[in-house]
């Protein structure tokens, strides 16, 4: 068929809607040389007419054509209401497995609707005539073939961006005047939410526009007219020539509007340039931050994160219990109904099926879901809207079963919100309030209630921590517990929240955490209070990697022995303040309910307090080993630095060149190579370090005139007069200078090192003249039988399964990594180096891990490409420098991390002749799998630690370094 003969053969028809339709949608097929629904699916799976099941008391399904991923078609009679139409396909565009594409037709009009998750909905219109012009054409025929051709560009996300950068723009003007923040803020949202009122056609066509028109002519009148504007909202009733709506919800209260000039109304007018109905609440508010009140931003959190990845959260703690209640309420409702069925209208079977659906509705209605850290609002509008789908589609189910229809009754009474700053908990109301209005105007059925808004007092402003007195808060119950805190560490609380709050903060929660936990332990352990006091039944709450730390999973572990973690998710990119780092969403309960524990999406037994699982019944728990004797005293974190002690070796060699100092000594006494964790796993930077150890006083250290003047210059500023002042009146002196480490290293002439963060898990050998920087773990151990068991593969990842990560890499810590590592029986730690080269274990290990070394050194460094210079300390190690130019060019690319990138058959082989020798050393077979060997280990470390009665571990490190290398 072609367009004109479509078009000559449907001009003249007046048929029914009924008589119409399906020979009208056959000719669209035939126009387009596509099957006809019968010819492409006979038995109605992906594309047919009358799509969705029968209604028991007669009508039709849920659209009149429907093609699976393509889209739902309505039909109506000619010159009907097409608006109608598309509310019906809204209503039940779940039922239709949400359709991209929402059309309508009444044979002589067509028009098609977008419907792309976070795309501005676009609306195609085109008349029976338009079918001959190509163009118009097209958009009909792509429904059939390439529905993604008629997705809008601009996504709601990057709409709302730019709402909201007009309108922090006049938020941070309005401040800069000196209007309170919380005025701001409240302010502010009165005039998004007039925006999207106006465009969703809660006021009427034009109306807020029009008056910003109005007072661009007449700025100075503009704070009397939007005041009279509040307050007829506040009431309902006429302003100007216009009736408007009651609005409430506390939006629209008794304060007045704010002055605004010529350029704040310039910037309204700009923001009314685009479709606000169609912004994204649940970005909308955080976008907003920036004007923030920054002394606060630590408190709130206030951060963007994708839908989906929140929805990793409210899918197993609030719809998964939620989704199965429903699921046992359909299949009794659906029993009752077959069985009215067959006795009759009148049978009790559809008073009692209609009872049962009444029962689960209200189940929906009165649940509550609380964020204790609310932010701005995005758990908790996600968590309403997934609430409201469930009861949509309940409803519909219901419907398609013989029901009579149910409007819904689920709204924003169901959330509660702690949230400490006043401008996020307005921001908090807003995006709940649109989110709400947008739900129902998107699923075909919003009534335009009256008030307009509904308060949302449970939304409190206030914190969620402590009460003014210093005293614990409480949290008002709630079913389910769903959010995100604030993302703090330990040591940055004091500088960001305080001393006084810091202090009170530890105090009121002494019984329950340890005093140097990170901020976001303190959400967990009052998650885990409301449900032992039966105040809550449910919990999902993000927290970044380090919860799985030693020093934070003290928390995890008393959950642990009386709740249950069933269902984490360990390693989740998330931003904050627009950096991007690594999270842990973790789920907990009360061990009740009938789920699965999951672990990243795959089903285990159970989820360990570090976040990690076993899927048999005897489980691997690593995070239940305990410190071993034989251990301690060898393992530390190198020297902390603040401020710039490190120097370029040329500079430190001019000084210990320089003439001598008036208490006669040289300055190569304070002066040392030094290495930091690149110095590991790259190429020698050649930097040096003012070391002045842990005991000098300023009049001793000022003898060696370079070195403290080149600190007075550069670490001096840095540390006087800041807050830690018993650490920073020493200034010359390192923060943690760590002399324990230094005293253990005059036994050894080389230690070992490795960089606490970093993608590869190295260990190499240093000369004890180097200093390691803190961002280094040294083992205070020279021999090679100690090198090959720690690079092992069995080390390494028993490391890895009791470390943490910094963004995506493995960290190592003294205190868990090393400590709790229990070497071959006969070979502990505890025996001297001289004792262990007896053993033919060690020995082969030993030799294995010697030509490891060797190889890897002479790849690093090869004969032909380096010379050897004496350092100018003579007891300092030599260096090894390129050659000439061409090769220092070739020597930037051999690093290790550059090798175990991509490792040569060389290395692996070594590597693997290395692990069967410390396969061989614990007695293993020497294929043994490494979580075989894990298990191995486990049963080892508790044998040991039995012996030796040491404590588990709880205690936090005594710095915590978050450099990373690669």
């Amino acid at each position: 068929m072609t367009p004109l003969q479509f078009v000559d053969k449907w001009r003249p028809v007046t048929l029914t809607e009924r008589a119409a339709a399906q020979s009208h949608f056959n000719d669209l097929c035939h126009l387009f040389d596509h099957p006809t629904p019968l010819d492409d699916d006979p038995v109605g799976d992906h594309f047919t007419f009358e799509k969705g099941v029968k209604k028991s008391g007669g009508g039709d399904g849920f659209a009149d054509v429907w093609k699976r991923d393509y889209f739902a078609w309505e039909y109506k009679k000619r010159r009907r209401n097409l608006d109608e139409a598309l509310g019906q396909l809204a209503r039940y565009a779940l039922a239709l497995e949400s359709p991209p594409l929402h059309v309508v037709c009444d044979t002589d009009r067509f028009r098609i609707v977008t419907a792309y998750t976070n795309s501005v909905p676009r609306s195609y219109d085109l008349s029976l005539e338009d079918i001959l012009d190509p163009k118009k054409r097209g958009w009909l025929e792509a429904a059939f073939y390439s529905p993604k051709s008629l997705k809008p560009g601009a996504s709601r996300s990057d709409l709302t961006r730019q709402a909201a950068d007009k309108f922090s723009t006049l938020a941070e003007r309005l401040q800069k005047k000196g209007y309170p923040s919380e005025d701001v803020a409240h302010f502010v949202n009165r005039l998004v939410f007039l925006f999207f009122a106006e465009d969703v056609r809660l006021l009427p066509e034009g109306y807020f526009r029009r008056v910003i028109a109005e007072i661009s002519t007449r700025p100075k009148d503009a704070k009397s007219v939007l005041t009279g504007l509040f307050a007829a909202l506040l009431k309902g009733s006429r302003f100007g020539l216009d009736v408007l709506p009651w609005v409430n919800g506390g939006l629209f209260d008794e304060r007045e509007s704010l002055d605004l000039d010529e350029h704040e109304i310039g910037l309204l007018k700009a923001a009314g340039s685009q479709n606000w109905g169609h912004i994204d609440p649940s970005i909308f508010g955080t976008v907003f931050e920036r004007f923030l009140d920054p002394d606060k931003r630590a408190q709130i959190g206030a951060h963007y994160t994708d839908a989906s990845t929140i929805i990793r959260l409210i899918s197993p703690v609030v719809m998964a219990p939620l989704n199965l209640e429903w699921s046992k309420a359909r299949n009794d409702i659906e029993t009752l109904v077959s069985k009215a069925r067959i006795k009759g209208a009148k049978a009790k079977e559809w008073r009692l099926a209609e009872e049962r659906r009444s029962v689960f509705l209200e189940r929906l209605r009165t649940l509550s879901i609380l964020d204790p850290a609310c932010g701005s609002g995005n758990f908790l509008y996600l968590a309403l809207q997934s609430v409201k789908n469930l009861e949509h589609a309940a409803n519909q189910e219901c419907e398609s079963f013989g029901l009579p229809p149910r409007l819904p009754v689920v709204g924003p009474e169901i959330l509660r919100g702690l949230e400490i700053n006043p401008l996020a908990a307005e921001l908090a109301r807003t995006t709940i309030w649109i989110g709400d209005i947008q739900w129902a105007i998107q699923n075909g059925i919003y009534s335009r209630p009256e008030p307009i808004l509904r308060r949302l007092d449970a939304i409190e402003c206030r914190d969620a921590l402590l009460n003014s007195d210093g005293s614990e808060a409480s949290w008002p119950a709630a079913e389910f517990i769903v959010g995100n805190p604030p993302f703090l560490g330990d040591k940055r609380m004091l500088a960001s929240l305080g001393e006084p709050y810091t202090s009170a903060l530890r105090a009121a929660y002494a019984s329950q955490l340890p005093g140097r936990s990170d901020l976001v332990c303190y959400w967990f352990a009052k998650a885990k209070k409301q449900i032992v006091l039966g105040a809550a039944q449910r919990v999902g709450l993000v927290a970044t990697n380090s919860i799985r730390q030693d020093s934070n999973r003290h928390v995890l572990k008393d959950i642990s022995r009386t709740l249950r973690i069933f269902e984490v998710w360990d390693n989740e990119a998330w931003a904050v303040d627009g950096a991007a780092v690594r999270v842990s969403l973790v789920c907990f309960d009360g061990r009740d309910g009938d789920v699965s524990v999951r672990l990243n999406g795959e089903v285990v037994t159970v989820i360990h307090p570090d976040l990690t699982a076993s899927t048999g019944e005897n489980g691997l728990d690593l995070s239940s080993v305990n410190r071993l004797d034989e251990n301690a005293a060898i393992a530390y974190q190198g020297v902390k630095r603040v401020g710039k002690f490190e120097l370029r070796g040329d500079l430190a060699r001019e000084m210990v060149q320089a003439p001598g100092n008036p208490n006669g000594l040289k300055n190569s006494e304070v002066l040392r190579p030094w290495i930091s964790g690149f110095d590991v796993v790259r190429r020698p930077q050649d930097m040096w370090i003012v070391d002045f150890g842990w005991n000098k006083s300023e009049a001793e250290a000022e003898m060696f005139e370079a070195p403290f003047e080149y600190l007075k210059k550069y670490v001096k500023p840095e540390r006087v007069g800041k807050r830690e002042k018993a650490a920073n009146e020493r200034w010359w002196i390192y923060y943690w200078p760590r002399p324990e480490m230094r005293k253990k290293l005059k036994s050894v002439k080389r230690y070992l090192a490795s960089p606490s963060v970093s993608k590869h898990r190295v260990f190499r050998f240093f000369d004890t003249n180097v200093l390691p920087d803190g961002a280094n773990i040294v083992i205070a151990r020279e021999d090679d039988f100690t090198f090959g068991v720690l690079q092992s593969k069995y080390h390494i990842g028993w490391s890895e399964r009791l470390g943490s990560t910094l963004e995506d890499r493995p960290a190592y810590r003294p205190s868990t990594s090393f400590e709790t590592f229990p070497f071959p029986d006969g070979l502990t730690l505890d025996i001297a180096p001289a004792s262990l080269a007896l053993d033919s274990r060690a020995a082969r290990v030993s030799s294995a891990a010697a030509i490891l070394d060797n190889l890897r050194e002479t790849w690093l460094n090869p004969p032909d490409l380096v010379r050897t210079v004496a350092e100018i300390v003579p007891h300092y190690p030599d260096r090894k420098v390129p050659i000439d130019a061409q090769a220092a060019d070739v020597l930037a690319k051999r690093t290790l991390t550059n090798l175990y990138n991509r490792p040569p058959a060389w290395l692996e082989r070594a590597h693997a002749d290395l692990d069967c020798a410390v396969a061989g050393a614990y007695g293993w077979e020497e294929d043994i799998s490494v979580d075989d060997a894990l298990a191995e280990l486990l049963a080892l470390n508790r044998r040991r630690s039995l012996n030796n009665l040491h404590q588990t571990i709880e205690l936090p490190l005594a710095a915590n370094t978050t450099s990373t290398v690669d």
